[in-house]
């Protein structure tokens, strides 16, 4: 059953408001509009680039009945505290997923992550977690925003990497569901990161390409901790 259907099994329309990420997933967005209700952004956890429990509690007002939890990129969201602000505040928590995939090739995606995260240099590597799918290997591309993450995106693919941005505006932005809201983690995964290939069909050749792509451009020094 689709977001907006479920919404509506639950009572929820017309005066109400539901708590969406900006980052991503117009579709959820227009279902809730659909539904009748409100869609109010919170912003994501910059590990895995999920709802905020945190932040989805900090925009809560009286008119919130619900709140759609999206999985992204293969990395799940923090679900038991989600839940639970749902059960302590009486609202309905959905769940929305990215395309399933096969244990082989999950395990293939993963076995290729493991081979970005040992060799690359000048990029943020994903944050690792238990079940993690590895649909997209989203790198953070750091220094000025957007600007040095589009000009590297530009000198990874002449060099032959399909590389692409994820999400290149948040919903909060776009002239549909524009909102006067502060959302820092949305609006800098949103200028800094970058899908890498990692598709169970790439060969070893393919990611040694990858790697000798991204390092020979140089990249930009992660800071000393």
């Amino acid at each position: 059953m689709g977001t907006a259907a479920l919404l509506r099994a639950a009572g929820v329309g017309v005066g109400d408001e539901v708590i969406v990420p900006a980052f991503g997933n117009v579709d959820i967005a227009e279902a809730v509009t659909r539904a009748g209700a409100l869609p109010v952004f919170a912003d994501i956890d910059p590990r895995t680039y999920c709802l905020d429990p945190a932040a989805v509690e900090a925009v809560m007002t009286a008119r919130t009945t619900a709140v759609v939890v999206v999985h992204r990129f293969g990395r799940p969201a923090e679900l038991v505290r989600l839940h639970e602000l749902g059960r302590r505040h009486e609202l309905l928590v959905l769940e929305r997923g990215e395309t399933e995939t096969s244990y082989d090739e999950v395990a293939q995606r993963r076995e290729r992550a493991a081979y970005l995260d040992a060799r690359l240099r000048g990029v943020r590597t994903p944050d690792h977690a238990d079940g993690h799918a590895y649909q997209q290997y989203v790198v953070r591309v750091p220094g000025n925003g957007r600007p040095d993450r589009d000009a590297f995106a530009r000198a990874l693919r002449a060099r032959g990497v399909d590389c692409r941005v994820p999400v290149k505006t948040p919903l909060h932005r776009l002239p549909e569901f524009r909102r006067c809201v502060t959302l820092p983690q949305t609006e800098s995964a949103a200028d800094e990161t970058l899908s890498l290939p990692v598709d169970a069909s790439l060969t070893r050749r393919d990611m040694q390409r990858v790697v000798s792509a991204c390092n020979a451009l140089g990249g930009l020094l992660q800071p000393a901790f």
